[in-house]
Order: C-alpha cells, then sequence, then structure tokens
C-alpha cells in the first residue's frame, strides 16, 4: 500500500505534465482538466476505508471546488499587485476559509453540486480578465521532479491521516490546490500575472469533468464494486472534459469570425 501511495499520484502528475511533449499541446490541455490528484486520492481511501467514507469524501471533494475557485480568485486578485509569496499566502487563506465552511455543510450531494455551481460561476464572472495566452511554458527537471514529489506528500498527509480527519477533511484536502499552486507561483515568476489570470482562468473549464467524476462516485460507491464504480466515473469525467473543450472551441471560433471578417 505504501508503494502505492507513493507512486500512484506521481506517476499521474508525470504522464500530465509530460503530455505536452509527447503527445502536443491539446492533449495535455485535456488532460490536464482530469482529476489526475483527487482521482487516486479518492480510490486509495475507498481501499484502506471502505465504499461508505470513500462516496463522502467524494461528495467533499465536490463542493471542494468552492474551495479551489477561492484560493484561484484571492491569489488572481492579489497578484495584480504583490509578490508571489504574499499572492500565495492570500490564495491559502481564502482556501482554508472556504474548506472549513464547507466541512460544515451536509454530506449531501445536491448541496455539494450547488457549491460547485456557484464556484464555478463565480470564478467565470468575477475573475480578473487577463490579456496573456497562457500557453505551455518548458517544464524544467527541477519543475517536474517538484510536482511529483509535492503529489506523494500530498497522497500520504490524506491517507495517514484520514483516520483521524474522517471522511469530509479528507475529501477536501483530497482537492487542495496542488497544481494550482505549483502552476501559479511559477508562472508568477516567469511570466508575470496577466499570464497568471489567463492560466487560473483556464483552470475553470476543467471543473465540470471534476465534478462529474466525484458527484458519479458519491452515488456509485455504496452500490457497485469500487474499481468498476472508479471506471465510470473516469470514462464520465473525459467524455465530459471533451464536451466542454469542443464547446469552449466552437464559442472561440464563433467569437472570433466577427473580428475577422471585420478585418477583412
Amino acid at each position: 500500500m505504501l508503494a502505492l501511495k507513493l507512486t500512484l499520484v506521481p506517476l499521474f502528475l508525470l504522464i500530465v505534465s509530460m503530455s505536452g511533449k509527447w503527445w502536443g499541446p491539446s492533449i495535455a490541455g485535456w488532460l490536464a482538466g482530469l482529476p489526475v490528484v483527487a482521482g487516486p486520492i479518492l480510490y486509495l481511501l475507498v481501499l484502506e476505508h471502505g465504499p461508505a467514507f470513500g462516496a463522502r469524501a467524494a461528495t467533499l471533494s465536490l463542493s471542494a471546488i468552492l474551495a479551489s475557485e477561492s484560493f484561484n480568485f484571492a491569489y488572481a486578485w492579489t497578484c495584480r499587485s504583490s509578490s508571489w509569496p504574499v499572492a500565495l499566502a492570500s490564495g491559502l487563506i481564502a482556501w482554508f476559509v472556504a474548506a472549513c465552511g464547507l466541512s460544515g455543510l451536509p454530506a449531501s450531494p445536491v448541496w455539494a453540486a450547488l457549491a460547485a455551481l456557484a464556484a464555478v460561476c463565480f470564478g467565470q464572472s468575477f475573475l480578473p480578465r487577463g490579456s496573456a495566452v497562457a500557453a505551455g511554458a518548458p517544464l524544467s527537471r527541477a519543475d517536474l521532479i517538484g510536482r511529483m514529489a509535492a503529489g506523494a506528500v500530498l497522497t500520504l498527509l490524506v491517507t495517514s491521516l484520514s483516520g483521524r480527519l474522517g471522511a469530509a477533511w479528507s475529501g477536501l484536502l483530497a482537492v487542495f490546490p496542488l497544481l494550482g499552486i505549483v502552476l501559479s507561483v511559477s508562472s508568477q515568476r516567469a511570466h508575470g500575472p496577466a499570464f497568471v489570470i489567463s492560466l487560473l482562468r483556464g483552470m475553470v473549464l476543467g471543473r465540470f469533468s471534476f465534478a462529474a467524476f466525484c458527484l458519479l462516485l458519491s452515488f456509485a460507491l455504496p452500490h457497485q464494486r469500487r474499481l468498476v464504480a472508479f471506471i465510470e466515473a473516469a470514462l464520465l469525467a473525459m467524455f465530459v472534459q471533451w464536451c466542454t473543450k469542443r464547446l469552449a472551441t466552437t464559442t472561440r471560433a464563433k467569437a472570433a469570425a466577427p473580428r475577422v471578417a471585420a478585418a477583412e
């Protein structure tokens, strides 16, 4: 079990991080929206504590989208006028306050889905707008090792403390904005706040596939084999991610068409 904890999440992070180099930016962007950190952690929680624990943790992971968007909101607005340590502190405080509030909500898929939907709508409406394009930046070996090590540490902490934390905080911490922190800090240092804002706005699109993954798990785990439930949830997440990417591409193309016609 320890070997699984140390390798499962880092392996997924390695695949996602290197996918742009291996298969191109379109595949990388598609994979980045999938639950590559929370998914394996939830699976390990089910292995250790059973499907009922895992279902409740998945429900809280769904609602934790609100906490992740709180981090993004605070970081995005703070980084416009402050250095990355101040922006990071602001984001972490916002995440913790939101997570504490969510831990007191009823562990209901309906409440969790409403919280996630509100978070996505809020992020789309009130995140600052930037003009930079969040294109893929070169990934150094140190960045890659740092991501994988952070993933292993987060997995060990959540799964090792899950008995004391309970299903609620285990689910919330499974969605701790690990990649958001790494990408935001490294992007601000390398490219400035406009790039970070564009990056964080782009993350909102991936919330739909994550929400579908967690919502299906919360219903399926008490009634199906754990492996079957996770396979179904992963397939649904991939389908939703494909649909949202396709919809976003179509919308951007339609919005650009009048500008191209006017230029001609």
